[in-house]
């Protein structure tokens, strides 16, 4: 029998973090799963090291990079094949960063979580930043687990924006809170088994198109959709190997120094994305109401790339070639939402 929760982990020459990661998951009190790793063509030698170290770990090899999106659809495809049908109102699906350390009980306290809450399809714990100095070194790694806030949760914005709830800030009990949010981050999300069946389009659960970044809030707004909600559960803890990007309350100078700092291959998809997001899930009337706001911020958008980021021009028109594509993902989300654009709305944050 195919145990209750199955772990997936994608990777792509991650051999610094999967030691780490795979460590933790051993040392779980929860015991009732299944890991599987799909890895995007990785040249670092993770093969032979599973097979040495982890034989039970089940692994999936793709001769290119299919990104985040492509290599997760497999991992859940295997999953849901392998449990029948009345089985997946209880299975889960655990989509976890390579990059990610669980404390011990963190698969108990999330389980625990997710009883008497037949209507939620995403829950997640605190997520809590890790530091690492010389991560790729054997002997002379060190990792700090500090007490600064990765994620506890995904807010969205009024002007379609969305921020990981407490990013950067110190952990003062201030998230100690169970309670419902918007969705999780795709660095460590549980799914309903039921719950990603639901929003199954095609062979996809995750927007192969999107490929890489924002692909976890476009899934947070199809379940949301899909009369879905999302739990946060804090007592469940886990650490994330972050820099400092990411801060919920930087000014607009630290935002451009903070968003030049990363690779232009990040920030196109993320600018790319972010007008999929705008035309896939943002229903008409909400579209309507929020104008004034999305208008000054998709005008700065375009304002920065065409003086400060001229290299990422092409995210426009890539974006624009994606329009077919995305409006029948629309057309089909609309035409099935069992929840209204208006009721969504009433979730966004200022």
């Amino acid at each position: 029998m195919y145990p209750k929760i199955s772990i997936h982990i994608v990777s792509w020459n991650s051999m610094q973090f999967i030691p780490d990661l795979l460590a933790s998951i051993e040392k779980q009190t929860m015991q009732d799963f299944q890991v599987l790793i799909v890895d995007n063509g990785s040249s670092d030698g993770i093969e032979s090291f599973l097979q040495e170290k982890y034989p039970s770990v089940r692994f999936i090899r793709n001769a290119r990079n299919l990104g985040f999106s492509g290599a997760h659809n497999q991992g859940i495809r295997y999953a849901l094949e392998h449990w029948v049908e009345t089985e997946l109102d209880d299975r889960f699906i655990l989509i976890t960063n390579p990059d990610i350390i669980f404390t011990p009980t963190y698969l108990e306290e999330l389980l625990k979580a997710t009883r008497g809450k037949d209507a939620f399809g995403a829950f997640g714990g605190k997520l809590l930043r890790a530091y690492g100095e010389g991560i790729a070194d054997e002997v002379l790694r060190e990792t700090v687990h500090s007490d600064r806030i990765d994620s506890t949760g995904l807010r969205f914005h009024k002007n379609f924006t969305f921020t990981d709830r407490g990013a950067g800030d110190l952990d003062e009990g201030q998230y100690d809170q169970a309670e419902e949010v918007f969705g999780l981050s795709g660095a460590l999300v549980l799914y309903r088994a039921r719950a990603l069946q639901s929003i199954r389009y095609q062979d996809e659960f995750f927007d192969h198109d999107f490929f890489a970044y924002k692909e976890d809030v476009d899934m947070a707004f199809r379940m949301q959709y899909a009369g879905w909600q999302a739990w946060y559960a804090p007592r469940a803890v886990a650490y994330h190997y972050r820099g400092m990007y990411g801060q919920e309350h930087m000014g607009i100078w630290a935002r451009i120094k903070n968003r030049k700092k990363k690779s232009l291959h990040r920030s196109y998809f993320s600018t790319r994305n972010h007008w999929l997001l705008l035309m896939k899930d943002l229903d008409a009337v909400s579209g309507l109401i929020l104008f004034p706001r999305l208008f000054v911020a998709e005008v700065a958008r375009l304002g920065y790339i065409v003086t400060l980021e001229w290299k990422n021009a092409k995210a426009i028109f890539d974006a624009l070639k994606l329009i077919p594509r995305i409006w029948k993902k629309r057309r089909n989300i609309m035409q099935t939402n069992v929840v209204s654009g208006r009721a969504i709305r009433k979730k966004f944050a200022e």
